[in-house]
């Protein structure tokens, strides 16, 4: 390879991942500073199950400078404001992981301390909604955008979005095409490899065409065909921390009340998702095949649906975890070629997201220099190992002995880090987020109260107020946020109003 710039950047596959990393290289690089092509196949289906975000979905549609509305419109979209937990902790037991902070820290201490504080003696996740706006929101089935109203809650409404993984992948492919990215159709046949360097050299068709690049781009999906398959990448396995590795999706007619909240509700052996859209309910269950069947995985996911279903169900499979090299030598992996963790926190569209980013932080030149390398592998590392964490917690903090599984995750040794966030909490209440992991404090928080986490004390540092005071201030935060909850409209609504599908007309 010589020291030039890449000039030519070839991404193998489409889906989200390929059309989310061409939308960025479209925009960010142009097509004056490299030709960028991308190669599908309309034979290979993608999973096209990932239809749930996190609030940086918001950052990147706003990079590629696309309309809120019409992006809505365009995928059946619908708002998101967090996560309901059904059966996590125990059977019949509910919580709210939210988007937005809970509360507000007072005199330079956590608002989690003072909560901790006033509810000593006892509290339940219901308290803690009252205490965040998109929580109670939530419940009453109520969104809106920020506003512009001052110190109110209302001007820092965090939200993602429920849409159609498919659909944003059309919209995404226009988007790059009117910006220069050309797309081949065919399906590759052999990936060639440099002789001396070992570098990707170019991919050949089944009609015996052949595309060579400085830059590939892998996002074929979990078989990894750059990645693994060419370049042997190799990959951690998690299952023993994360064993389910099985699920089965089906679509299914909407249901009267359009939620803006994702659902998992824990079942026996593995969890269901339900994410509805404008035009259908997404629903799948992730289960472990060590612990069930497919028959009875598939008997449960069926029979708890809201509507009539609306396609045969699809089955996948996969392996928890992630390669041992993300990047290696001219080839970039992105998406599910890079690795798996299954959407418990919908996180699966933000590591192609969080990818493509860093992506561009470290884009090589010619030489692709190996420090520059060596730090995208290792952030990335962290940052799957972070999620991964995060993951487990759910499984491991259940109290539930229904089943086999859940014994299985609430005995498994964890993860070190895992452990000592878990016991830093158990002391004393205290989370913290550690350099540039994902899930803040409030996150960690969500959980770890919502599955019945009680710290043993309070953080000292709460008693800055007396009881009295504490307790007014709490009062005056959840007077202040159940106002701001009756002020938003309905989730209905507000779609209604600002971005029906109905009434979408492509560019």
């Amino acid at each position: 390879m010589t020291n030039n710039r890449v000039r030519k950047i070839l991404i193998v596959g489409g889906g989200t991942a390929g059309w989310m990393t061409a939308a960025v290289l479209a925009k960010l690089l142009k097509n004056d500073y490299a030709d960028i092509q991308l190669v599908e196949s309309e034979e290979i289906g993608t999973v096209g199950v990932g239809e749930a975000t996190i609030p940086q979905i918001g950052t990147f549609n706003r990079t590629l400078g696309i309309d809120e509305n019409d992006f809505v419109k365009a995928t059946q979209g619908s708002y998101k404001l967090g996560i309901e937990f059904v059966n996590w902790g125990a059977l019949g037991e509910r919580y709210i992981h939210p988007f937005g902070a809970y509360g507000l820290d007072m005199d330079g201490v956590s608002f989690h301390a003072f909560f901790l504080k006033h509810h000593a003696s006892g509290y339940g996740p219901e308290t803690m909604d009252q205490y965040n706006l998109q929580a109670l929101a939530a419940r009453q089935n109520r969104f809106m955008r920020p506003v512009n109203a001052g110190n109110s809650p209302l001007s820092k409404i965090a939200y993602a979005f429920h849409f159609d993984a498919s659909l944003y992948a059309r919209y995404l492919r226009k988007y790059s095409e009117a910006r220069g990215v050309t797309r081949h159709e065919g399906k590759i046949t052999n990936v060639a490899l440099h002789p001396e360097t070992g570098y990707v050299q170019h991919v050949q068709l089944t009609d015996a065409r052949i595309l060579d690049a400085d830059l590939f781009v892998d996002c074929t999906g979990f078989r990894g065909l750059l990645i693994e398959q060419a370049l042997k990448a190799g990959y951690n396995d998690w299952s023993h921390w994360l064993p389910c590795d099985r699920a089965v999706a089906v679509p299914c007619e909407s249901a009267e009340r359009l939620t803006p909240y994702t659902r998992s509700t824990a079942r026996e052996a593995g969890w269901q998702w339900r994410i509805p859209l404008q035009h259908r309910i997404g629903n799948g269950h992730v289960w472990s095949s060590a612990f069930t069947t497919e028959e009875r995985a598939t008997e449960i996911l069926m029979s708890n649906l809201d509507g009539k279903a609306l396609d045969a169900p699809r089955h996948l499979r996969f392996v928890a975890g992630h390669r041992r090299k993300f990047w290696d030598k001219n080839c970039v992996a992105i998406g599910l070629s890079a690795g798996f963790i299954e959407p418990l926190e919908s996180t699966s569209i933000h590591l192609i997201q969080s990818g493509v980013a860093k992506l561009m932080q470290m884009f090589p030149s010619g030489g692709f220099n190996q420090p520059d390398i060596d730090r995208y592998n290792r952030v990335t590392t962290f940052e799957y190992e972070r999620i991964r964490d995060f993951i487990v917690l759910h499984y491991h903090l259940n109290r539930r002995d229904d089943s086999e599984l859940w014994k299985y995750t609430r005995n498994m040794p964890i993860p070190d880090y895992l452990a000592d966030k878990m016991e830093l909490f158990r002391s004393h209440g205290r989370v913290f987020r550690e350099n540039e992991e994902l899930f803040n404090d409030t996150s960690w928080f969500a959980v770890m109260i919502g599955q019945g986490l009680k710290p043993l004390d309070y953080d000292p540092v709460a008693d800055v107020q007396s009881p009295e005071e504490t307790a007014r201030r709490l009062q005056n935060i959840r007077e202040t946020i159940a106002t701001s909850a009756t002020y938003m409209p309905t989730h209905e609504q507000f779609i209604a109003e600002n971005c029906d599908a109905r009434t979408y007309v492509a560019a």
